[in-house]
C-alpha cells in the first residue's frame, strides 16, 4: 500500500499543477453560471422583434384583418406587420419585389394568404428566419387563431365570447414528486439537472480516462516504466496511477460542487439582477439532495474505475499515441451509447430502454444518475445497478491488471486477441 500511495501522490501532484487542470477547474464554475443565468434570460427576454408583410391575395380582405390581429396580440411588440394587397395575376411580381426587400434586410419575411387559407388552413411564409423554430411556432399559433376567429365571424358566432372563454391561457405548472412528497423542483429544473449530470459524468470519465492512457503510453515510450517496475509491481503501478488520476477528478469535483452550491443558492438574487420575472426564475428551480449527490459520486467513482482500467489495459498493449487512440475507440463507443440514448432516458425514465441502460454496467455510470435526476427510481433497481457495476469493476480490473503486467514491457506490434487471452491466462 505504501508504494501505491507514493504513485498516487505523484500522479495527483503532477496533474493538479498543470495549466489544463487550472483552466478546466475555472471553466467549470463559468459553465455553472451559464446553467443558472442563461435559461432565465432566455425565458424572460425571448426573441428579437421581427418585421413581416402579409401578402393578401384573398378576395374578401382577410389579409387586412389578419395583419391587425397579428399586430394586436399580447406579444405584438415582437412582431411588426403590414399588409400588401395583390390579385392573383400580380402575386408573382409582388412576391419577387418582397423577396428583394427581404434580401436587402428591410424585412424578415412575408406571409402569402389566399382564399384557400381560410378554406383549408394553408399559407406560405418566405423569409430569412424560417430555421427559427420559435418564430415559426409563434407565427403558426397566431395564424391559426386568426383563421379560427375569421371562420367564427363568418358563421355568425360572437368572437368576443370565444376570446373570453380562452383567457387566461391554460398553463400547467410541473412539480416533481419524490418519495410520495411534492418538491419545489420544476420539470425544467429536473431536465437541467439531469442534462448537467450527464455532461459532467461523460466528459469527466472520458477526459480522466484518456489522461491515464496518455500517461501510461508516455512512460512506456520514454522507458521510465522499466525503472519503475524494478522497485514496484506492475499492479501497484497501475493501481497507483488509477487512484491518483481519480483523486484529481474528485478534487476537481469538490471545487465544482462548492461553486455550484454557491451559485444556485444565489439563483433568485442573480435572476433579479438580470431583470428576470419571478415566474421565469422559479421555472428553473433545482432540488439537489444529499441522495442525488451520493448517487452522482458513487457512479462517477465506479464508472471512472471501470473505464480507467480499460484505458490502462489499452495503453499497455500499444507503443504510440496514435495506436492508443485507435485501440481506445471501442472503449469510447461504450461511453457514447448512453449519450446517444440520453433523450430516450429523459423522455421515459421508467421505460424498458432506460431500465436496461441503467443496469448494464458499461452504460449505467451515466444512465442511472440521469434517470435518477429525471424521475424517482426504485431503490431496489439502484442497489442492483450498483452491485452489478461493482462486480464488473472488480472483474475488469483483474483482467486489465494481467494485461498491464505483460504489456507494459512489450514493444512493437500490437498483440492479437489470441495473444491477449494468453497474457490473461499466464500472467
Amino acid at each position: 500500500m505504501h508504494k501505491i500511495w507514493v504513485v498516487l501522490q505523484r500522479e495527483f501532484l503532477e496533474k493538479v499543477r498543470t495549466k489544463w487542470f487550472i483552466i478546466s477547474t475555472v471553466l467549470g464554475p463559468v459553465l455553472m453560471i451559464g446553467l443558472v443565468t442563461l435559461p432565465v434570460l432566455l425565458a424572460s427576454r425571448g426573441a428579437k422583434e421581427r418585421s413581416i408583410v402579409v401578402l393578401d391575395v384573398s378576395t374578401m380582405g382577410f389579409g387586412d384583418r389578419l395583419s391587425s390581429k397579428l399586430a394586436d396580440t399580447v406579444t405584438g411588440r415582437r412582431l411588426r406587420v403590414r399588409s400588401v394587397q395583390a390579385d392573383a395575376s400580380r402575386m408573382g411580381v409582388v412576391a419577387e419585389s418582397l423577396t428583394r426587400g427581404v434580401g436587402a434586410g428591410g424585412l424578415d419575411g412575408f406571409l402569402i394568404v389566399t382564399d384557400s387559407t381560410l378554406r383549408y388552413g394553408k399559407a406560405e411564409y418566405r423569409g430569412t428566419n424560417v430555421s427559427s423554430l420559435t418564430d415559426m411556432q409563434r407565427l403558426d399559433r397566431r395564424l391559426e387563431d386568426a383563421v379560427i376567429a375569421e371562420r367564427l365571424s363568418r358563421a355568425g358566432v360572437d368572437t368576443a365570447v370565444v376570446r373570453s372563454a380562452q383567457v387566461p391561457k391554460v398553463g400547467v405548472k410541473a412539480l416533481k414528486i419524490v418519495n410520495g412528497k411534492v418538491t419545489t423542483e420544476s420539470g425544467v429544473g429536473s431536465f437541467i439537472l439531469a442534462y448537467a449530470m450527464w455532461l459532467i459524468l461523460y466528459v469527466s470519465i472520458l477526459i480522466y480516462g484518456m489522461q491515464l492512457m496518455g500517461s501510461v503510453v508516455e512512460e512506456k515510450n520514454t522507458r521510465i516504466v522499466e525503472v519503475l517496475v524494478s522497485s514496484l509491481s506492475p499492479f501497484e503501478l497501475m493501481a497507483g496511477k488509477i487512484l491518483g488520476v481519480g483523486s484529481v477528478g474528485l478534487f476537481q469535483m469538490a471545487i465544482w460542487g462548492v461553486s455550484a452550491a454557491a451559485m444556485f443558492s444565489q439563483q433568485a438574487h442573480v435572476a433579479q439582477m438580470l431583470g428576470a420575472t419571478d415566474a421565469s426564475a422559479s421555472a428553473f428551480q433545482l432540488n439537489v439532495t444529499f441522495a442525488t449527490v451520493g448517487i452522482f459520486l458513487a457512479y462517477f467513482l465506479l464508472g471512472y474505475f471501470l473505464y480507467a482500467s480499460m484505458f490502462a489495459a489499452v495503453a499497455a498493449m500499444v507503443s504510440t499515441d496514435t495506436e492508443a487512440r485507435q485501440a481506445a475507440q471501442p472503449v469510447i463507443m461504450l461511453l457514447v451509447v448512453p449519450t446517444a440514448m440520453i433523450i430516450n432516458v429523459l423522455n421515459d425514465p421508467g421505460g424498458t430502454p432506460a431500465f436496461w441502460l441503467s443496469t448494464i454496467p458499461f452504460t449505467s455510470p451515466i444512465a442511472m444518475p440521469v434517470r435518477w435526476a429525471a424521475a424517482p427510481v426504485p431503490p431496489s433497481q439502484v442497489v442492483v445497478s450498483l452491485a452489478v457495476l461493482a462486480v464488473t469493476v472488480v472483474g475488469i480490473a483483474w483482467v486489465a491488471a494481467r494485461i498491464y503486467r505483460v504489456g507494459i514491457l512489450m514493444y512493437g506490434k500490437r498483440p492479437s486477441l489470441k495473444e491477449l487471452v494468453r497474457w490473461i491466462r499466464t500472467a
